[in-house]
């Protein structure tokens, strides 16, 4: 079977997911504008590379329950999504371009969009209580998720970053900041599908060496990609990117660039990337079938987006 190229894999991501985003919220509630505003930035596109982990590890491991699994991938971009609209405030990064278009408080005004990024967490924890009344088995997959999305998740690793500006922070500290902020969300994406598919409680998960070996992925994979930001955050430009640059430098904040410099946060990626792929082909020595994960590690170190 020939392998999908990175391009492919975000489109075919993107058709999976979208009829999920779009059916979120009924015609009734579209009519509010908060609603209006959250979905400007849901549906604002995107790579979709959290949801694109979560049919990459559902595909390789053979997993059935593809409809619960797109259920929990729009869940995740509902978490991820609220995060990007309160990170781009004023108060937080005061970014006025994410995706390639204005942020949503540049849009709709900065009460509507935090009201806009609670909403997104309410609702996607609405929806996590919503299939576990049917579905219990799942319900550590979603105390799982929230969790990713709490204090010892992203929101942790936001206040780490904002009690960070402006001063020198250690390297182990900053290790941490983004595998909280942005290696959550990724060990959300890379390990729930195999948590539904198991209907795994939080003691199987610890002793389960495929759940172990995923979270292992997941850790370098999103350090990969922060490392990746971080680089481009210099290196690239807002057209390509879709999101301003500069702004790390702007705000006075400790990233792998400024800790290693641009040769030594490219080194310190080229391990992580390293890292990745000793995980894959343990799972592509158990038989499963790697390609799209390895298309993904070569789009973490060759983007320039």
């Amino acid at each position: 079977m020939e392998r999908d190229d990175i391009n492919t894999l975000i489109q075919k991501t993107e058709k999976w997911i979208l009829p999920e985003l779009n059916s979120i919220f009924d015609r009734r509630e579209s009519e509010d504008v908060t609603v209006k505003a959250a979905l400007y930035s849901l549906l604002a596109g995107g790579k979709r590379l959290r949801p694109l982990m979560m049919h990459l590890t559902s595909s390789m491991l053979g997993i059935e329950k593809d409809d619960d699994v797109k259920y929990f991938a729009a869940t995740l971009e509902m978490l991820h999504t609220y995060s990007l609209i309160h990170d781009d405030l004023p108060a937080l990064d005061n970014d006025e371009l994410r995706r390639g278009k204005p942020t949503c408080h540049m849009v709709y005004g900065e009460g509507i969009a935090v009201l806009a990024g609670d909403l997104l967490l309410n609702k996607a924890m609405e929806r996590m209580f919503l299939i576990c009344e049917s579905k219990p088995g799942y319900i550590y997959a979603a105390s799982a998720m929230a969790e990713n999305a709490g204090i010892r998740g992203m929101l942790g690793g936001q206040s780490i970053d904002i009690a960070s500006e402006d001063k020198e922070i250690s390297l182990t500290l900053l290790k941490e900041l983004q595998e909280k902020k942005t290696g959550a969300f990724i060990e959300a994406a890379v390990v729930t599908p195999y948590y539904l598919s198991k209907e795994m409680t939080r003691k199987e998960s610890a002793a389960d060496e495929t759940a172990k070996d995923l979270r292992k992925l997941a850790s370098h994979i999103g350090l990969a990609f922060q490392i990746k930001d971080d680089i481009l955050d210099v290196t690239s430009n807002s057209e390509i990117l879709g999101k301003s640059t500069g702004k790390d430098e702007r705000d006075s904040k400790a990233t792998f660039v400024t800790h290693l410099g641009l040769l030594g946060a490219t080194k310190r990626l080229e391990e992580e990337v390293k890292c990745i792929k000793v995980i894959i082909n343990r799972f592509k020595e158990q038989g499963f079938n790697t390609d799209n994960y390895e298309t993904l590690t070569d789009f973490l170190i060759n983007r320039d987006r």
